[in-house]
């Protein structure tokens, strides 16, 4: 018997991995989504010691030994970013790319009192990578992470809002934030406070909903388009932002409609071209509205939703030399495991991940099935035949990974 579309999913995605209780907000999922998901500001006091996920040597790392090029860095003083040229250079012999990041100019620049911010950084640091995958997981939203590294006294912009939840983490050093209520609830991604720049600069001159200093293990949630400017205190400091990139019933609505128009394709009345010498859309739009409704009711965006949010993030890093070992060294003890962050669904017998989809037979139903627990599994338990497949479509990896 085939697998249910839709019922199958890899363990890594499932909720109540505990991130958000355990160092962001002391509250489980449930207790935040009814008091402050999308809804208020929340702000906690010593959440946790974060020094793990980043520090000031890995932003002294980051920026003078790793080769980073833009887009992974910006720079901005005074509300302005300053140009990408002012602090990229090439690296001399072997490295003659003009837009890697140039550590004596970002020097000449921090101590000018321009913030620096490291972005992408689940992309370039590894703690944060692990952290934002389980976060993603948890929250069933995508996330990111930049870090904010802001010179005593100084602010790197002026009041804005953001299309995406945040937590910020403060990890060294003291910052104020003023936090003032939305002139533009819930803004899409296509809606940024520069849309409602007079808006904002008058809101910014009423009596703060919140006005604090974070302290180093200190969080703040802000959802979308609440207003916010931070000036770093009497020290450097160094936070990190970790972006929810929310999906909206907006974002559904989209997807919907989508799929409602692909569905139109197939009708050959609605493929017809409209008459000769037709000045709008006259009675043709009662035909159309009639079509379209029947679509839309009879679509399903689902498989959409799924493959959108797959593109979304990456799967967990995978490192080909392992990868390579474990196939020619695969054995009947040999251990593997689901990839971590695939967003792994089997629906009937194709298996869809982030590194691409694999139609499987019947006979392989159920051990993919056990794969999707997460666990380890002996290659004799789910057959060699299979489990090489798995590994070098990269959807399986060496156990322990």
């Amino acid at each position: 018997m085939s697998t249910p579309p839709h019922e199958l999913r890899d363990a890594d995605a499932q909720p109540g991995v505990g991130v958000l209780h355990a160092r962001l907000t002391n509250l489980t999922r449930e207790e935040f989504a009814q008091k402050y998901w999308a809804r208020t500001p929340l702000l906690t006091r010593g959440a946790d010691d974060f020094t793990d996920l980043f520090s000031a040597d890995a932003v002294d790392e980051l920026i003078s030994r790793r080769g980073l090029r833009t887009p992974f860095l910006r720079v901005a003083k005074d509300g302005a970013t300053l140009p990408e040229a002012s602090f990229t250079a090439p690296a001399g012999v072997g490295a003659s790319i003009g837009d890697q990041l140039d550590d004596t100019a970002l020097w000449r620049s921090f101590a000018d009192g321009a913030t620096l911010v490291l972005q992408a950084l689940h992309r370039t640091w590894e703690p944060v990578t692990d952290f934002v995958a389980r976060l993603g997981a948890e929250l069933g939203h995508p996330v990111q992470a930049n870090a904010y590294v802001t010179p005593p006294q100084n602010r790197g912009f002026d009041d804005h809002y953001d299309v995406h939840d945040v937590f910020v983490l403060q990890i060294a050093g003291t910052k104020r934030w003023m936090i003032h209520k939305p002139v533009h609830p819930d803004p899409l991604r296509d809606q940024p406070w520069t849309d409602h720049r007079d808006a904002v600069a008058r809101a910014a001159k009423d009596e703060p909903h919140l006005d604090t200093v974070l302290a180093p293990g200190d969080v703040l949630y802000l959802p979308r388009g609440w207003l916010h400017a931070a000036e770093a205190q009497g020290a450097v400091s160094i936070h990190l932002t970790l972006g929810v990139h929310t999906w909206t019933r907006h974002t559904l609505a989209e997807q919907l409609a989508q799929s409602a128009l692909a569905l139109l394709r197939d009708d050959p009345e609605m493929r017809a071209s409209l008459p000769l010498g037709t000045d709008g859309p006259g009675e043709e739009l009662a035909l159309i509205r009639q079509r379209l409704v029947a679509a839309l009711t009879k679509t399903d965006p689902t498989p959409l939703f799924h493959r959108t949010r797959r593109g979304q993030a990456r799967p967990a890093p995978l490192g080909p030399l392992a990868q390579l070992a474990a196939v020619e060294g695969l054995a009947p003890d040999t251990q593997v495991r689901l990839r971590a962050s695939l967003e792994a669904r089997l629906e009937g017998r194709r298996l869809h991940t982030r590194a691409g989809w694999l139609d499987l037979s019947e006979q392989d139903l159920p051990a993919v099935t056990r794969l999707l627990d997460g666990r380890d599994h002996a290659a004799h338990e789910l057959g060699p035949e299979l489990v090489e497949r798995l590994l070098r479509a990269g959807v399986a990896v060496p156990g322990g990974s």
